[in-house]
């Protein structure tokens, strides 16, 4: 029996166990009932009286040996089983492919950033707006075509609540409950009624601009904008101003930049103009700032918007705008490179 129980010394330092099951057949067969340690002790009633002291003395060294190795395989075990609880199973395999800014938010972000270095603070708005804040306080006549189904998104149970058509509104609570000197921008999403093609959508992203304070000029209307084409274009775009007509700004102009494509020179892009237009600027109109609280005997002020699609497509030559809200992966990913 001397023999035997050397020979199993031997064989437990061997003992491996990778998941629960062989821990378990381990225990069967050196520790249960029917294990090898119960059969020895019950062999043990035959070993002669000389070598009982030394087989008995052996028999638990061994019999402890094994149970600390099973104790052993045990935590070890119990450790790997706590380190795969910290593994996400869900996770696709690796490598993981990285995710990319989406263009728009690209162009946001640039625009922000460039206004910001030129003093302007971001102020964020509601989508779902009242008649006051999106057309009233702006001017608007009350048979202005905006007002009508056909061009703006009314909920059906509340005739004077809308989704806001441009950012404007942001500027009116802004100039509600604020004193002059403001100076803002206000990026975010809109909403019109119109068809779904590759030049118009039924929800776009804008982001407008507000400066007013006391003798604010249509000249420093045009410097902020000739440096804002600049920075997001190149230093040697021009710019023009035409003039036009918004109810909220009197004078009112459209601003063209040289076309970033052809130079200037004429391209089928800017239609052979050498010209792109990109947004609408002009003076807020006196009866605005009345309308929100500011005594326009005091104060003047600009204001601009554009369209952050527009610009998008000026700076990538984006063709369609569905492409913006298809969520494209192919699409996306020609923007890694820009992030």
């Amino acid at each position: 029996m001397i023999e035997q129980i050397n020979n199993l010394f031997e064989e437990i330092k061997n003992l491996t166990a990778s998941n629960a099951e062989e821990l378990e057949a381990l225990r069967l067969k050196y520790l249960s009932k029917k294990g090898i340690i119960n059969t020895l002790m019950a062999q043990f009633r035959e070993v002669p009286a000389e070598q009982k002291r030394e087989v008995g003395v052996r028999l638990n060294e061994l019999k402890n040996a094994i149970q600390e190795q099973f104790n052993a395989l045990k935590e070890n075990l119990a450790g790997k089983e706590e380190e795969l609880c910290d593994i996400d199973l869900t996770r696709t395999s690796y490598p993981t492919r990285l995710g990319t800014r989406h263009p728009l938010s690209i162009v946001k972000n640039e625009i922000v950033d460039i206004f910001a270095r030129l003093g302007f603070s971001i102020a964020d708005g509601v989508e779902v707006e009242d008649d006051w804040h999106v057309f009233s306080s702006m001017n608007f006549a009350e048979d202005h075509p905006a007002r009508d189904m056909q061009d703006t998104f009314f909920v059906e149970a509340h005739p004077d609540i809308i989704l806001r058509t441009h950012t404007s509104s942001v500027q009116s609570h802004v100039m509600e409950t604020s004193k002059p000197p403001i100076r803002i921008i206000a990026p975010g999403r809109v909403y019109r009624n119109e068809a779904i093609s590759y030049r118009a959508h039924c929800f776009f992203h804008q982001l407008e601009g507000l400066y007013i304070d006391k003798n604010v000029s249509f000249t420093d209307l045009k410097q902020v904008l000739l440096l804002f084409a600049q920075e997001m274009f190149g230093t040697g775009t021009k710019i023009r101003l035409r003039p036009s007509y918004f109810p909220f700004t009197e004078p009112s102009a459209e601003m063209d930049i040289s076309c970033n494509i052809c130079g200037g020179k004429g391209c089928p892009f800017c239609k052979g103009t050498g010209w792109v237009e990109i947004l609408g600027c002009g003076m807020v109109d006196p009866n605005v700032l009345e309308l929100c609280g500011i005594d326009s005997k005091e104060y003047t002020g600009y204001a601009f918007g554009m369209g952050i699609e527009r610009i998008t497509n000026l700076k990538y030559q984006v063709k369609d705008l569905r492409l913006f809200s298809e969520n494209d992966v192919r699409f996306l990913k020609l923007f890694e490179s820009a992030n």
